[in-house]
Parts: structure tokens; C-alpha cells; sequence
């Protein structure tokens, strides 16, 4: 028995893995039409390589359709057409990918500051067949932001983001990387409310409006996928750093001896 179990534990992860239930099949046509097909190939990716690189738990196999894809698909919603967006904290795709899966109609970039991630991010894209719509960045929201010399800053109308970092932290990352009313969409867990009553004002400072919160695929999925939307109402320069303080006098404090 005992050897049975070690030669079962040392298998690798199983494309069967990523097998649609029938009880979840109606939701998935509705809510990726006519890409079922490739959304079912992206769950056999995150299913075995997905698995194997450590983006996705071994437990999570067998809820990869009611936990990942359809609760991501479902964000497509409040998503307008034609829009396109950047997706923060990418991780193995989710939601980026999926939303490019289930929306042919956006431009995608997914950020990810880790390599391990976005090498698997790069060769998905590729795999299937999305390099037309979807790129990938790697590095951290306030990298993507900022741009670089040899590169302007990224900005989207839809900023996306998953199980990334508390409401605060979120709108200071994503809000700059969307268009001056543009929008944060991020999907969230049970404690939604909670961190809008705990965080509206840091995103008022932030530059964002009052945080709402939208139930998406109502009557599809069950339960419905829990969003906060937050709109980009105006531009926040970054905090200027203080310089040394001065004396009333003009000079700066610990200056003495230094006229010479």
C-alpha cells in the first residue's frame, strides 16, 4: 500500500485535471462562447505546467473552472468594449488571460515582476495563439508606470487585479496605470465591503472615487464573482521628498562650519 501511494504521489499533474465538469458546462458557454475550446486549453496548461512551476497548487486542479476561469470570466462584464487593459500582479494569468481568452475585442498586458512567471506567461500567450492581443511586461506596477528611457509609461483604460494586496495598496499601485477615467476593476473575496468602508478614503487621496462594489455573473455562476470598481477621477503626483530643514535664517540646520 504504502509503495502504491509513493509512486502515486510522484506522478505528474494530469490534464485530466482541467476537465470541464458537466455541472459547469452551461456557464462556461455563456460565458466564453465560441473560445470554450481555448479556454479549455489554457486550463490544461495551468493544469500541468502551471502545476509543475509551482503558479498553481496541486489542490486547485480540480477547481480550476468554478475557482479561476468562470469567476475571472465573469469580471468581463463591467469591462466595455474595445477597451484595454493592463492586468497587475499577473501571476499564472488570472484574470489577464482570461479575459483576453473570453474577449477577443481587448488588448491585454499582463504585469508580472517575477521571471518564472512571466516565461510561462510568454509561452501561454503563445501556445495560444494570442500574441496579436496580449503582452507581457515584467515588472512591478510602479516600473510599468513610470516608463523608462526607452520606454513610455503603460496606462489602459481597465486595470485589472486578483487577490493582489489589500484596497489601499491596490489603488496606489493600479490607479496610475489607468487613463484619467479610466478604472480600477478588482476582483475580491467575502471581505469586500469591509475594505471599502476600511480604505475609501486612502483611495480618495489616491485620486480615485467613492469604491463601489458589483456582483458579476449574477445567474450564471454561483456564487458570483464579488468586484470593486474605482475610478480614476484625477492625477496624484508622486510625494516630494523633503529637503533639510532650515533655519530661520536661510541656512540649513548642521550647515555651520561648511560657508568656508
Amino acid at each position: 500500500m504504502d509503495g502504491a501511494q509513493d509512486q502515486s504521489s510522484g506522478d505528474g499533474p494530469s490534464p485530466a485535471g482541467a476537465t470541464l465538469p458537466p455541472e459547469l458546462a452551461e456557464a462556461a458557454r455563456t460565458l466564453f462562447g465560441d473560445r470554450l475550446d481555448l479556454a479549455a486549453a489554457y486550463a490544461e496548461l495551468l493544469a500541468t505546467d502551471g502545476v509543475v512551476r509551482g503558479l498553481i497548487g496541486p489542490r486547485e486542479t480540480p477547481r480550476l473552472w468554478d475557482r479561476h476561469l468562470l469567476n475571472c470570466a465573469a469580471m468581463a462584464e463591467r469591462i466595455p468594449d474595445g477597451a484595454s487593459l493592463i492586468d497587475v500582479g499577473s501571476g499564472a494569468g488570472l484574470p489577464g488571460l482570461v479575459l483576453a481568452i473570453a474577449r477577443p475585442d481587448l488588448t491585454v498586458t499582463l504585469v508580472e515582476p517575477l521571471a518564472r512567471r512571466t516565461t510561462f506567461l510568454i509561452e501561454a500567450v503563445e501556445r495560444l495563439g494570442l500574441t496579436r492581443s496580449v503582452r507581457v511586461f515584467r515588472g512591478r506596477a510602479e516600473e510599468a508606470a513610470a516608463g523608462s528611457r526607452d520606454r513610455e509609461p503603460l496606462t489602459a483604460d481597465i486595470v485589472t487585479a486578483r487577490a493582489v494586496a489589500p484596497l489601499d495598496r491596490l489603488a496606489a499601485w493600479c490607479l496610475p496605470l489607468a487613463v484619467p477615467g479610466g478604472r480600477l476593476v478588482a476582483l475580491k473575496g467575502a471581505s469586500a465591503a469591509e475594505e471599502i468602508a476600511e480604505h475609501a478614503a486612502a483611495v480618495a487621496r489616491l485620486g480615485g472615487g467613492e469604491p463601489e462594489l458589483y456582483r458579476c455573473g449574477a445567474g450564471v455562476i454561483d456564487p458570483p464573482a464579488t468586484v470593486i470598481e474605482v475610478v480614476r477621477e484625477r492625477m496624484v503626483g508622486p510625494a516630494r521628498k523633503k529637503g533639510p530643514k532650515r533655519s530661520r535664517g536661510g541656512r540649513r540646520r548642521g550647515a555651520q562650519g561648511r560657508d568656508r
